[in-house]
Parts: C-alpha cells; structure tokens; sequence
C-alpha cells in the first residue's frame, strides 16, 4: 500500500522501499548495530582527555621554569643588594634593598642614599689649604701624603694649579724647599742645605741663604731657572720680595738691605731703622715697621724699594710687637699684626697718613698669616687652633676667637698654606 509523499518526512523524492519493515525489525536492527558498534570501536582521532593531561603538563612545566626563574632574579637581587650595603655597621644615610612589603601589597617609594648631616658646630674647615702633620688637605676635602717631607714651616700655592711649594722647618742641616706636584706625584726637592727661603707672593720667585752667597730665581714646572747670585751682607737672609727685588733681614745687627737683582751687583746698604717687613702694594713700596717718634717706637711706615727702603710714610699711633708677624690683604687695604699687649690687631692701611686705626682681632700670631680671596685672614694661634679674621666684623666690635681643625689632633699645629697673590 502506497501513500502520497509528505515534503515534511525524511524521505525524499526517491523510490520508496520495495518492503514492508515492521517496528519490531527496525529496532531490532538498531541493536544489533549499536551492540556491533560497542564490541569493535574505532579510536578517535583525537583524544580530548589526553589533550587535556598534556596541556596541564606543559602548563605545570612552564610554572616551574618561571618559578626557578623568579627565585634565581631575587636572589640575584638579594647577593647584589648585600654586596653593595656590606660594610660597618651603624653607618648613617646606608640605603636598604626592599623585597617585599610585609605590611601589604601597595608599593612603597625606594629609599635614597643620603649624605650625612654636616655638624653645625665643632671643628672647623679652612677656606684654604692646609698642611696637618704629613697630610696637605685642601680647601676641597682632599688630602695627600706628603712622604719624607717632615715638619714644616710655611707652603705658597704655585699660581695656574702648578702645585705648591713647601719649606721645611728650621733643623740642623739647614731648611728645604720641597716642590709638591699637582698630579699626585710624591714631592720632588729643589733646595737643600738653605740657610733661609723666603718664596714671592705669587709662587713664581725664590731667594735663598747658601753658605756666603744670596741665591734668587724663578719657579717654572718645578724647577728653579734663572738663578742670579751675590755675596751676601754678614748674616742677612731673605724675608721676602718687592717686584723683583729681594728684601733681606740683618738679625745680628738688625735692619733691612734690598738687592735688586735685575739691575745686577750687590745688595744696597743696611738701613737699621726698618725692624720689619710685611709685604708690598701694587706701586712698589713696602709696608713695613720702623722706629720713628719722640720718644723711638714702632710706627708703621710705606718704605720705597727703589730707594733702599727709605720711608716715603711714616703714622704711629698702637703699640706694635717688633716680630715681624704679619700680613696684607689681597686688596691691600688690611694688615694684620699683633700688637704689643699679646694680641693681633686689624690696621687700615689707608689711615696711615693720619693717625693709625687699628681694631683688636683676637688671638695673636705665631705663625705666618694668610688672607683668602674673599678678604679673609686665617692664621693659627699659640694652641694649634685655625683664627679666621673678617675684617667686617673686627670693624663692627666682633672679637675673634679660634676653632679646632677638622682632623688635627692636639699635638698637631696646622700651617696656613699661602694662595697665589696676582
């Protein structure tokens, strides 16, 4: 029996069957081929659980070399860090390496190495170099050995950072002069045996006491050229210069001579009513001590070198020490000294055509003095101690007072170490 063909059934518009299959035979057959299937099955071309296992291996791989990794940079880490904060302990402004926050998750800013506070007080650093027992420290904050130089007496920087020179103190076998090179080299000798060595303001001169001779000559890359020589007057050695000439101190018989090298001979005659010098001004003459008044004291007085030191000047007024300690301001307008009641005094040397004006400035010299670019005097006083002299404040009523050196130790007396004077 036969029926019209329904375009929703299954079939479609072929024949349709040759037989009728009853409900029972279909579902029979149905079973056979399902059972058929299940006895013999074919494998899966792919295989989702394997697929998975190998992902979560692979997964659980690349967890572990990450891991390694991790642990080998933080250990890294941690080496570095040590390596660069080992040091003493309890040292100040040491920065710390920071791993972890254990207090959360938020990160916090890394600590910054920090420079410790400088002290407000205590001791002092010059504004200019200073030698320290063996050690030359400079105004910068560095310091260098000077091997086998021994005590010294004064130092003058050589000008164009040449370097300084260094004159030893007094000993049995006469003094050196030491040339110290600005390149760390160890210092080189350029006198020996010297009787006296007196160097130029500007580092670029030297005059020295040689047996019975008088020695100047000039200082060019650490060496001494254009040596001059004469026979020098009993005893006098060389204090310092006026331009070229050399002024000489006569300490037996007392006095000055001048020996005006260029122009050749012997020095002039001893004038013995100049007691001391203490340096020249840009026209050539000489401040200097010498005894005038009624009755003889020392005044101070503008002594003209081309003259042999005859007094162009003469103003008394303070009670002046004959020592010979002193010094002028790089401008030329301040001089200090010390007075004869044991203390220094501040001069303005543009009162000496009226009466002196002088202004007590604390302790009293012992050594030589040196005044800093800035007009300020720095000298040493009797217990090793740095005096720093502002000339501002000496005029305004300001006493000076002194200050332990940064780094000297008690039994050390620090030299003031002369800058280059244009």
């Amino acid at each position: 029996m036969s029926r019209t063909p329904n375009p929703c059934d299954n079939q479609t518009g072929g024949p349709e069957r040759p037989f009728r299959v009853t409900e029972d035979e279909l579902e029979r057959a149905l079973r056979d081929t399902f059972a058929g299937r299940a006895a013999t099955p074919r494998p899966l071309a792919a295989d989702p659980a394997a697929v998975a296992i190998r992902r979560a291996r692979r997964t659980g791989h690349r967890r572990t070399l990450t891991g390694l990794a991790l642990a080998g940079v933080a250990t890294a880490l941690v080496t570095t860090g040590m390596a660069q904060l080992g040091g003493p302990t309890g040292q100040q402004g040491t920065p710390t390496v920071v791993l972890g926050d254990p207090r959360g998750f938020s990160p916090s800013p890394l600590p910054t190495a920090s420079a410790a506070p400088s002290p407000t007080g205590g001791p002092l650093r010059a504004e200019l170099d200073l030698i320290v027992g063996s050690r030359l420290e400079t105004s910068g904050g560095e310091q260098r050995e000077l091997t086998s130089v021994g005590p010294v007496d004064r130092a003058q920087r050589v000008p164009d950072h040449g370097g300084w020179l260094v004159i030893s103190a007094a000993a049995p076998a006469g003094r050196t002069l030491w040339w110290v090179p600005p390149n760390g080299s160890a210092p080189q000798v350029l006198l020996a045996g010297a009787d006296a060595v007196a160097v130029a303001p500007d580092g670029r001169q030297v005059a020295w006491r040689d047996g019975p001779n008088l020695l100047a000559a000039g200082v060019v890359g650490g060496q001494l050229i254009a040596t001059a020589r004469t026979t020098a007057p009993a005893g006098a050695v060389p204090v310092g210069f006026a331009g070229d000439a050399v002024l000489a101190r006569q300490p037996a018989n007392g006095g000055f001579t001048v020996w005006r090298r260029a122009a050749g001979g012997q020095p002039g005659a001893v004038v013995h009513g100049v007691l001391s010098v203490y340096g020249a001004l840009p026209d050539g003459r000489v401040v200097g001590l010498v005894s005038a008044g009624t009755p003889r004291r020392p005044c101070l007085a503008l002594l003209d070198a081309a003259r042999d030191l005859a007094p162009a000047r003469t103003a008394c007024g303070p009670e002046l020490a004959t020592d010979g300690l002193g010094g002028i301001s790089r401008d030329r307008r301040w001089l200090l000294i010390n007075g004869a009641r044991k203390g220094a005094l501040l001069v303005d040397l543009r009162t000496l055509e009226t009466t002196v004006a002088a202004h007590p400035a604390g302790p009293a010299l012992v050594a030589a003095v040196a005044w800093t670019p800035a007009g300020v005097a720095l000298h040493v006083d009797a217990t090793g101690r740095l005096v720093r002299v502002r000339p501002d404040r000496v005029v305004a009523g300001e006493t000076p007072t002194a200050s332990s050196v940064d780094g000297a130790t008690p039994d050390e007396r620090p030299v003031v170490v002369a800058d280059t004077l244009s």
